[in-house]
């Protein structure tokens, strides 16, 4: 017991003593201080560029890929929900979303070089960016989709037969995620010759034959 108080007034004597000009302890108190104010700002400006509004400031983006958006219903249907591009294009959980961030920063180095700065070169450069766009959702499984789209909560016997059985067969076992099928949900879609059209469910089991008469 002695020596653990003698541990604690030892550690106290350390964090008390002076760094040259100021106390350990009031560096500490400081830099902790620092973190929450570096920490709030860092935050406060990833949440900023998580906007549709910081999204469509950018021309590129405003004449082209949002003017598509709004003719789709993921802009406007009867229930009055909206998905935003963040909503597409970046996953809600921080690491992931960190993640995509990171991996976007690029898009400042096209803006930079002016890469789609016209109608022009964004039509030459369609069927690429899709196709990055695509295989990224590929490879997470779609995990923005699922942002608000989730198979367990899924009432089948509301969607079209085709649609059922697709979900059933392929997105309920996992040998399909959500892009393979739907590549144009939001924008339109480049020249397509050559890239997959998503999956083929089996065909409808056949109705009986009628009893011979």
């Amino acid at each position: 017991m002695r020596r653990l108080a003698g541990v604690a007034r030892g550690f106290w004597r350390q964090f008390n003593a002076p760094a040259r000009h100021l106390s350990l302890g009031f560096l500490t108190l400081g830099g902790f201080l620092a973190g929450i104010v570096f920490w709030g700002g860092f935050n406060t400006a990833l949440e900023a560029t998580n906007t549709e509004r910081f999204c469509v400031s950018c021309h590129e983006m405003r004449d082209n890929v949002f003017e598509e958006l709004k003719t789709t219903i993921h802009y406007s249907n009867r229930s009055g929900v909206r998905a935003t591009c963040p909503d597409c294009h970046v996953p809600h959980d921080w690491t992931d979303k960190i993640a995509r961030k990171m991996q976007a920063s690029k898009e400042v180095w096209g803006k930079i070089f002016g890469t789609i700065d016209t109608r022009e070169k964004f039509l030459d450069q369609r069927l690429v960016l899709a196709t990055h766009e695509w295989t990224r959702l590929k490879a997470n499984d779609s995990l923005e989709c699922r942002n608000c789209h989730d198979y367990d909560s899924m009432d089948l016997t509301r969607q079209a037969s085709r649609a059922a059985r697709i979900h059933r067969t392929f997105l309920a076992t996992g040998q399909a995620t959500c892009i393979d099928c739907h590549k144009g949900i939001a924008h339109r879609l480049p020249h397509m010759a050559g890239i997959p059209q998503g999956v083929q469910a089996a065909p409808a089991a056949p109705s009986a034959s009628p009893p011979p008469r």
